[in-house]
């Protein structure tokens, strides 16, 4: 069990200490992924700096910052390493989210490991769940569970039925020993998340450690409401969910940036021995590129932000919001897509080879941008139904 406590560590210091692993996840990146997991000494330093404890009540020894913090510390590790970022949104998350449970269900996992990771199976269709004496009984099984090969929990979510009719969707925390983790991550980009998936078969669940859906959708309608009653708490994850992953996809376009501008200031063409950086076309798509990923950040920032701010009030945004917010982080990630493209294409021949960081980071941010919760199609259409007066019926938004 750790003793350490970061309660007095400010916003400023927590990205600061992301910001510090840069480097050194910029180096370690290619091993991560041949070895398809986020490395132990990664881990260690991530667990050293107390990032991932960001969102985790301070009474747990977290430094419950505002919710956007979650996205500025993951948005300077995906600088790093994009999988790096992917895999600590999810665990830093995941601490706020068991903030909700019940007190008994918080002192049972953070009691025994303030540190612990907890990786996750939100998709409630792939959980069967039936009501029991004293809480469910459980089988599933759930793909992209992002972290798990760091975690000792996971949290998966479950449809609860009587016969065909649907009573509830539920999230479950249980150990690792509850589950099997098979190894199917062989993938075209964000390797070293080792998003593998898991399956659990007739398990029982306390009603303790189970939480309705419902509590995401923001208020103060929660198990862990007595024990966290601060505003960050409150804050509508239904809304913004896509917003914390996406400050790994963010982060690593902002990389490809970097990396890029660096490679062309000491560059000269190949035939004319002119300097890369005074050809006005690279000129153009640099600046072309480096507007897209300001433009992202400052829109999904603007989001998360906004929803703090909501909760600080005490009130809970509407579906029209709730559904904007949906379809700003899928356009934020479409224009990261489209600059890390841009950037790609400057490489030249260069940017095929696996030892030239931008094509590890050209694979990583369209592997990134296909999470369903990026899906513009669907993001920018329910948005619209609802602009134009359409009827929305979602028990979860």
């Amino acid at each position: 069990m750790s003793s350490r406590s970061f309660a007095d560590v400010s916003y400023d210091e927590a990205v600061k200490r992301a910001a510090d692993m840069v480097p050194a996840l910029r180096e370690r990146a290619p091993r991560a992924e041949q070895e398809r997991i986020v490395l132990p000494e990664t881990m260690a330093e991530l667990h050293e700096s107390g990032v991932l404890r960001a969102l985790q009540p301070k009474r747990y020894g977290g430094m419950e910052l505002d919710f956007v913090s979650v996205f500025d510390i993951c948005y300077e590790l995906g600088r790093g390493c994009a999988s790096t970022a992917w895999t600590a949104s999810n665990l830093l998350i995941h601490h706020w989210m068991l903030a909700l449970w019940d007190d008994k269900a918080q002192q049972e996992v953070w009691g025994q490991d303030p540190d612990a990771g907890i990786a996750s199976g939100v998709i409630p269709a792939q959980g069967q769940a039936t009501p029991v004496d004293g809480g469910y009984q459980v089988s599933g099984r759930w793909n992209f569970s992002s972290g798990v090969h760091v975690s000792t929990w996971n949290m998966l979510a479950a449809t609860v039925r009587d016969g065909d009719k649907v009573l509830d969707y539920i999230l479950i925390v249980i150990p690792e020993s509850q589950y099997e983790v098979i190894d199917d991550w062989q993938v075209l980009g964000m390797r070293s998340t080792g998003s593998m998936t898991v399956e659990a078969k007739d398990i029982f669940v306390p009603e303790h450690m189970v939480i309705s859906m419902n509590a995401l959708v923001g208020g103060d309608n929660f198990p862990g409401v007595a024990s966290n009653p601060g505003p960050c708490y409150k804050v509508a994850l239904s809304m913004l969910s896509g917003h914390v992953i996406s400050s790994a996809v963010v982060g690593n376009a902002q990389a490809a940036l970097e990396l890029t501008t660096e490679s062309i200031k000491q560059r000269s063409a190949v035939t004319s021995g002119a300097k890369l950086r005074d050809i006005q076309a690279i000129q153009m798509r640099i600046g072309a590129a480096g507007a897209r990923i300001d433009a992202a950040r400052q829109l999904i920032r603007g989001d998360m932000i906004e929803g703090q701010e909501l909760a600080n009030r005490g009130e809970v945004p509407d579906q029209e919001r709730k559904l904007r917010s949906k379809r700003n982080v899928s356009y934020g990630v479409q224009l990261c897509t489209e600059a890390v493209d841009m950037l790609h294409t400057l490489a030249g021949a260069n940017g095929i080879y696996d030892n030239y960081p931008i094509q590890r980071i050209f694979r990583d941010a369209h592997a990134g941008g296909s999470h369903i919760l990026f899906a513009g199609d669907m993001n920018y259409s329910i948005w619209g139904l609802c602009a134009l007066g359409g009827e929305i019926t979602n028990p979860l938004l």
